[in-house]
């Protein structure tokens, strides 16, 4: 055996994915794992804003949240995130997770609610990995 170290991905980061959510869904019994896909387009149909990310076992997950530099601070991040965490509570999640470096938006997230739950030094140097979570309110099920 050889392990082959290339910085090409030839489908391995998917086919991990899927071996982790099996091994995962195994264990635990929760196979409900769902991804999230937002997008805003401009008028021109180019990419202006986007989200994504996953629900699985009562949690919603922000991987990647992005607003192209001439559309920020026009409140379009705040919709791209109140959007997932809409979709996410309809799937029944009572908490979103996420991470953001000390550079990006922590400021933003926590305007929004969500609280500091760990901090990962000097990655990259200089600066800080920081991981929030906020609790989501369950809507109340008539019956």
């Amino acid at each position: 055996m050889r392990i082959h170290v290339t910085d090409a991905d030839d489908g391995l980061h998917d086919r991990l994915q899927e071996e982790i959510y099996r091994f995962n869904g195994d264990v635990t019994e929760l196979r409900d794992g769902r991804a999230i896909s937002i997008r805003l387009n401009d008028p021109d149909g180019e990419l202006m804003a986007g989200l994504t990310g996953w629900t699985w076992g009562g949690t919603g997950y922000v991987d990647v949240l992005w607003v192209r530099a001439d559309a920020r601070h026009k409140g379009l991040g705040s919709r791209l995130l109140a959007a997932a965490e809409a979709e996410a509570t309809a799937r029944g999640c009572g908490q979103m997770v996420l991470s953001t470096h000390s550079f990006q938006a922590p400021d933003f997230y926590r305007a929004r609610g969500y609280i500091e739950c760990c901090r990962t030094p000097d990655y990259p140097v200089g600066h800080s990995h920081i991981h929030l979570r906020k609790r989501l309110r369950l809507a109340s099920r008539g019956g």
